[in-house]
C-alpha cells in the first residue's frame, strides 16, 4: 500500500492487527498505513470507502459530460458540423458511455460480492476500474476541448493542438500528483 488508501494488496490481508513497529510487522506498508492499528478487514473497508468517494467524483463528471454530449444533436448549429467534427462527436459519445459503464462496473461488482467476504478482491478490482475510468475521462476531456475549439475557431489544427495540450497535461498531472503523494507519505 502506498499510503494513499487507494490500493489494497490481497497479500496484506490477514486477521491480525498491525502495530506501528517495524516494516516487517506492517506487511511492508509505509507511511500513514503503518501507523494505523487496524485489521485487514478494517483496512479493506477504509480502502473501499475511499475508492467509492473517488468513483462518485468521476461518475458524476462522466455523467455530466455524457448529458452535455447527448443534448448537442438538438442544437441548431449541430447540422453545420463537418464530417471530422461529427466523427469526433460520435467517438466522444462512446467514450462517455464507456467511462460511465466502467464507473458503474465497480458498483455492480460490489453488489455481486456483497457479504461474501471478498472485499480485498473488490478493492483491488475497483482500483483498476477507477484507473481505467480516470484514463477514459482524460481522453474524454481532451476530446471535448478538441471539439469545442474546432467548432469555435473553425480550425482543426487549433482544435487538435488544444486537445493534445489538455491530454498531455492530464497524463502528466495525474502521475506527478501520485508521485508527490507517495513521496510525502514517506517523510
Amino acid at each position: 500500500m502506498d499510503g494513499s488508501g487507494m490500493r489494497c494488496d490481497p497479500g496484506e490481508m490477514d486477521d491480525t492487527r498491525s502495530s506501528a513497529g517495524s516494516e516487517e510487522s506492517t506487511g511492508g506498508m509505509r507511511g500513514e498505513a503503518r501507523d494505523r492499528n487496524e485489521t485487514a478487514a478494517e483496512r479493506a473497508d477504509r480502502n473501499w470507502s475511499d475508492l467509492l468517494q473517488e468513483l462518485r467524483v468521476t461518475q458524476t463528471g462522466t455523467q455530466l459530460i455524457a448529458g452535455f454530449l447527448l443534448t448537442l444533436p438538438f442544437q441548431q448549429r449541430f447540422t453545420e458540423l463537418g464530417t471530422l467534427q461529427l466523427v469526433i462527436y460520435i467517438v466522444l459519445v462512446f467514450l462517455a458511455a464507456f467511462a460511465t459503464g466502467i464507473g458503474l462496473a465497480a458498483v455492480a461488482l460490489h453488489r455481486g460480492l456483497f457479504r461474501r467476504h471478498r472485499k480485498p478482491l473488490l478493492v483491488a478490482t475497483g482500483d483498476k476500474l477507477l484507473r481505467v475510468n480516470v484514463g477514459l475521462t482524460a481522453l474524454l476531456t481532451s476530446g471535448i476541448v478538441l471539439l469545442i475549439a474546432d467548432v469555435v475557431w473553425s480550425s482543426s489544427v487549433l482544435g487538435w493542438v488544444c486537445g493534445a495540450v489538455v491530454l498531455a497535461m492530464l497524463l502528466w498531472l495525474v502521475p506527478a500528483l501520485e508521485r508527490r503523494a507517495s513521496q510525502t507519505t514517506r517523510r
